[in-house]
């Protein structure tokens, strides 16, 4: 590559860090000097009580990955800093130091508040996850600029980000090196594929400075071990050499020394020969450090401790015997207090459960009556509310794997062979990486149904990167499509047996169905608010206090916006203000007859709300298709305002945030009537 000038721009990111490190262990470097690195017990027993915060706070949280990575991540960054430091230039001048393995970021939030990095400290680290903390669920840039500098989450998506800065590197004639680390789940991703084959090809040529791949192999995924539960990723590994990588294997990551040693080693070599990008195929054990998590089928994938007083045995245990440093056992004290002064509510709870048990009986119940069902996941059914399905029959579903893409493809297959085929991931990965992937199984007369969970903010903790706010705008607009938002697991039963069955007859009849796409939440609701059952195409009055007053307003509000728009109704009826509450189900062909009927009631006012975009959302499509059917009315909508989300304990704080909560819909029909 010829050498250009690229625009001049000042790097966000925080400088060498300046103070000792608060807990370290000592390591060889080869030149024969000693250095101190990040404890790695230290490090796990942050993330450890970093979670614990979390979920304090009624946010799910990471474990199994971060402890798998904690040698690691200490060799990187303590040989990156030394090395930067003895030159006499900021690390970030020297080193692209990028994570893809966004279940992975607290560790590296621990490390950097162990060395004092962007003035973290341990207090910063009781903020994780929480809307006060800029500690998001997974590295946002927007929010830490300091600390990140490719935002991740998705996995796959910040490895070919990463190569993009070493091809911007190779044409700036600046031998800074790229280092990237991922899971052994995140090399199952396309945009992952991708990048093993153009890397070291365009390194080859010339065309991308010095670059280190780390990937983390131990062989578990969300939902259990990667080989057993769909295919072995050794031979996609052993593949990376015949792809131009010089991989260097090394089988003991979790020792510190071997770490280091392998990383220091690889930066010199890779640095001599930009053409030889380096992959560094690392054998981790998920959930190291506690016996418990390394034997699960999940490696402890989220935090397996609800009760604060567990975290002393916890921690004892990440220390092998040696005494846990006080400002942890202080700290564990703090968590034990603060979960005792909680209160539970009095009085007989309502009952609530997850949508997602609606989606499971209706699976169930379909194949119990000979319809060719075949579930094909990725990775996340125990949230989808597809597992128990699975559980049940066993012989009814593929796992491809963590590759959405992959996951409607295949399922395209099998619709075209005369299965239904149910697909299921969140909304965030489904939307995205499967969008291509819909757009031409429906070109191809291979509908299927889908099951797209944590749609919104309803992923609340996990942050931006998995909120889709999208996912509205990306689905409404293919065609033979219809995409329905579920309030409630009644719905879900409902809906997704009648999809299914019209699938059935559709394929019986030599026709060809239509894809139905179910978006729902990830928190529990009322299994039901209406007396009439859902019906597809149709949209439902759930409530009606319209006739009581002179002034009125329809609410048109799906999904989990669906209960706050009901709060909001009790609280106008207070008010003297009528309201007529729309479960719309169906998005992309609004249901004129029931919002006409409804928009009469209220004199036309409507407001619709919805944790979507407010460019290309439900308001939109159902503005338009008001107009064209020659309605009278008169419309607000509620929305996202054009912004990215960010991570906190639970959806209501980010309703609250953006103006969807109950509250604020009071306050807006009151400014309005």
């Amino acid at each position: 590559m010829s050498s250009q000038s690229p625009i001049s721009m000042t790097s966000p990111l925080a400088g060498n860090p300046s103070q000792p490190l608060l807990f370290s262990q000592e390591a060889n470097l080869g030149s024969g000097e000693k250095a101190q690195f990040s404890d790695p017990q230290a490090l796990r027993a942050m993330v450890a009580l970093m979670d614990m915060q979390a979920v304090q706070g009624g946010a799910a949280s990471h474990w199994g990955g971060p402890s798998a990575f904690s040698e690691i991540t200490s060799a990187i960054y303590g040989l990156a800093f030394q090395q930067s430091q003895k030159k006499d230039q900021p690390w970030h001048k020297l080193f692209h130091l990028i994570n893809d393995a966004g279940h992975c970021e607290n560790v590296i939030y621990a490390l950097k508040a162990n060395y004092g990095f962007a003035d973290l400290n341990l207090e910063s680290l009781k903020g994780f996850r929480s809307m006060k903390s800029p500690l998001t669920g997974h590295g946002e840039s927007h929010l830490f600029p300091q600390g990140v500098y490719l935002s991740n989450g998705p996995l796959g998506s910040s490895l070919p980000q990463a190569q993009g800065l070493a091809v911007a590197d190779s044409l700036s004639k600046n031998d800074r090196v790229t280092v990237t680390t991922l899971s052994d789940g995140a090399a199952m991703e396309g945009e992952a594929k991708e990048a093993f084959a153009a890397i070291p090809g365009l390194a080859a040529k010339g065309s991308l400075a010095p670059f280190i791949m780390v990937i983390s192999d131990n062989n578990t995924k969300l939902s259990g071990r990667i080989d057993e539960q769909c295919f072995s990723m050794k031979n996609t590994f052993r593949s990376l050499q015949a792809l131009g990588w010089e991989v260097v294997e090394l089988k003991e990551g979790n020792d510190l020394q071997k770490c280091v040693t392998t990383f220091e080693q690889a930066v010199d070599r890779v640095t001599k020969n930009p053409k030889k990008p380096i992959a560094i195929w690392a054998h981790t054990i998920k959930g190291f450090g506690v016996e418990s998590t390394e034997k699960s089928a999940s490696g402890g994938h989220g935090f397996p401790l609800k009760n604060a007083e567990d975290l002393n045995g916890f921690l004892k245990e990440i220390y092998k015997g040696s005494e846990v440093p006080p400002v942890f056992t202080d700290w564990v004290q703090e968590l034990v207090e603060s979960q005792k002064a909680k209160t539970t509510s009095s009085g007989s709870p309502v009952k609530k459960e997850k949508v997602q048990v609606g989606v499971a009986k209706a699976l169930s119940a379909s194949k119990k009556a000979g319809r060719p069902v075949i579930s094909v996941t990725s990775d996340l059914p125990g949230s989808t509310g597809v597992a128990a399905f699975q559980k049940e029959f066993p012989d009814s579903f593929v796992d491809v794997g963590v590759a959405e893409s992959n996951m409607v493809s295949v399922a395209a297959g099998l619709s075209k062979s005369g299965y239904i085929p149910v697909v299921d991931t969140f909304s965030q990965f489904g939307v995205t990486k499967g969008a291509l992937p819909f757009l031409m199984a429906n070109l191809s007369q291979a509908p299927m149904i889908a099951i797209f969970s944590h749609a919104g903010f309803q992923d609340a903790a996990d942050g931006a990167s998995h909120q889709a706010l999208n996912y509205f705008s990306m689905t409404c607009s293919l065609p033979n499509t219809e995409v329905y938002a579920l309030a409630t697991s009644e719905d879900a039963e409902a809906l997704v047996s009648q999809a299914i069955t019209e699938f059935y007859e559709c394929r019986k009849k030599g026709q060809v169905p239509k894809t139905y796409i179910f978006f729902l939440g990830r928190e529990t609701f009322v299994p039901s608010v209406s007396e009439s059952s859902p019906q597809l195409g149709h949209s439902q009055i759930v409530k009606d206090t319209s006739d009581q007053f002179s002034k009125s307003v329809t609410l048109l509000a799906g999904g989990p916006l669906l209960h706050q728009a009901l709060l909001a109704a009790d609280a106008l009826e207070k008010k003297s203000v009528g309201a007529v509450v729309v479960n719309p189900l169906i998005i992309n062909e609004p249901d004129l007859q029931t919002l006409s009927k409804a928009l009469k009631k209220t004199s036309g006012y409507i407001v619709t709300l919805e944790d979507h975009q407010l460019k290309g959302g439900m308001g939109a499509y159902v503005s338009h298709a008001l107009n064209l059917n020659g309605d009278a009315f008169n419309m607000k909508s509620l929305g996202v305002k054009g912004v990215y989300g960010q991570s906190a304990y639970s959806a209501i704080e980010l309703y609250t945030k953006h103006g969807l909560d109950s509250d604020s819909i009071v306050k807006e029909v009151e400014a309005w009537l």
